[in-house]
């Protein structure tokens, strides 16, 4: 059984609450993310971008540099990077053997046993200790209190835009998610809000802030450098990640406004606004998402009419998605994501027809990229978003025709 044949045994989408098991299992490991100078990134939109500006910079700066993130575009090693680098395929067999043989009693009760995102966190804590990373830049998986990620103790601990996503664990109002991902701020140990939240987002951070000791900041607006990663509301994470790095030097991280600067100029994120073969990628999958892709289409290729290709997961409200993306398109091809919680693209259809715009549904990715290019031989724009799984798959697709 390979690496990933065992990952996937783990029911990758069985979610368990509670940090009991990492807890557990980290004990059992020797704890060995007490070792790593971490900065923490939580929030609903931007986080992984912040992540990959931040970490960036600290490479540049000199240090070596562990990356945690997720979810994967193509392959599980994306989300475990050392200086840029995924973890190789012989190491993660190495490492997923190393928490196996620690944790014995994961195999033996259901009951105890580890969900994929915790057992996935495990070996990406452990290969950044082993590798003896100068500093760790950690991306929360869902939430903030629960989360796998949250038995770190941070330098720094940082939360991008708050917005409805995930309102089946999170809660339906943003004061309510605000207090979820909140729950990464530890006492004393510096915390960092992005300027541009709801008011009662920020009101529930800065009251979440107090309540656990910790330091509280908010990040200037925008960032007003040059900037690699596309769309206005990068300038908003960069800003962001640009206070945390500050925030990270104090407590003892060399890091320079010449490396952040250079950091942000640079860093790459694929799939958020990412062109590989003639078309256009962006992670979008909630309303606060597409309604960013919505302003930065017209604003990167204006008068190109757009042909999206749409496909969302099912717990995902499409309904808003669509209402932020329709008047931006000209045609709409819905299609289903590669995961089994993908929504049908049938029930999708009556809510992107309510828009007046041209509809049409397809059984594969591969017929709706065929049928969206086709209708752009005028020149227009083709667009794929929804879903960071349907991302990934048109990802790995494209890049194929490239090589």
């Amino acid at each position: 059984m390979g690496p990933n044949d065992y990952l996937d045994s783990l029911r990758p989408l069985a979610m368990r609450f509670g940090l009991e098991r990492m807890e557990r299992a980290l004990d059992a490991l020797g704890r060995p993310e007490r070792d790593l100078a971490v900065l923490h990134v939580a929030g609903t939109n931007g986080k992984g971008s912040t992540c990959a500006m931040a970490a960036e910079a600290l490479r540049l700066a000199g240090h070596r540099v562990g990356l945690y993130t997720s979810p994967h575009l193509v392959r599980f090693h994306e989300r475990i990077q050392v200086d840029g680098r995924p973890i190789s395929d012989e190491v993660l067999a190495a490492r997923i053997h190393e928490v196996r043989r620690a944790c014995p009693w994961h195999e033996r009760d259901d009951d105890d046993r580890l969900t994929y995102f915790e057992f996935a966190t495990l070996i990406g804590l452990l290969h950044l200790a082993r590798e003896r990373v100068d500093a760790a830049v950690v991306e929360v998986g869902l939430g903030g209190r629960f989360d796998a990620t949250n038995a770190v103790l941070p330098l720094v601990s940082a939360v991008s835009r708050i917005g409805l996503d995930h309102m089946q664990f999170l809660g339906d109002r943003v004061d309510a998610i605000a207090r979820e991902k909140a729950g990464i701020f530890k006492r004393g140990v510096p915390c960092l809000a992005a300027f541009d939240q709801p008011p009662e987002a920020m009101e529930a951070l800065r009251d979440e802030a107090g309540r656990r000791g910790a330091p509280f900041h908010v990040a200037p607006a925008r960032w007003e450098g040059a900037i690699a990663l596309l769309g206005e509301h990068q300038r908003g994470n960069a800003a962001l990640a640009a206070a945390a790095l500050r925030l990270l030097a104090a407590s003892g991280v060399r890091v320079g406004e010449p490396e952040i600067a250079a950091g942000i100029a640079t860093a790459r994120w694929p799939g958020r606004l990412e062109e590989v073969s003639g078309v256009l990628l962006d992670g979008a999958h909630n309303p606060d998402g597409a309604r960013a892709l919505a302003a930065a289409l017209p604003a990167l290729h204006p008068g190109r009419p757009v042909e999206l290709v749409f496909g969302v997961l099912s717990d995902k409200d499409h309904e808003g998605m669509l209402a932020e993306l329709a008047p931006a398109a000209r045609r709409i091809h819905l299609v289903a994501p590669d995961s089994p919680r993908a929504r049908a693209p049938q029930s999708c259809f009556a809510a992107a027809e309510r828009h007046g715009i041209a509809v049409d549904a397809h059984e594969s990715l591969p017929g709706a990229l065929a049928c969206a290019r086709r209708l752009a031989v005028d020149g227009a724009l083709v667009c794929v978003a929804g879903s960071l799984y349907l991302v990934g798959e048109a990802r790995e697709r494209l890049a194929g025709e490239e090589m």
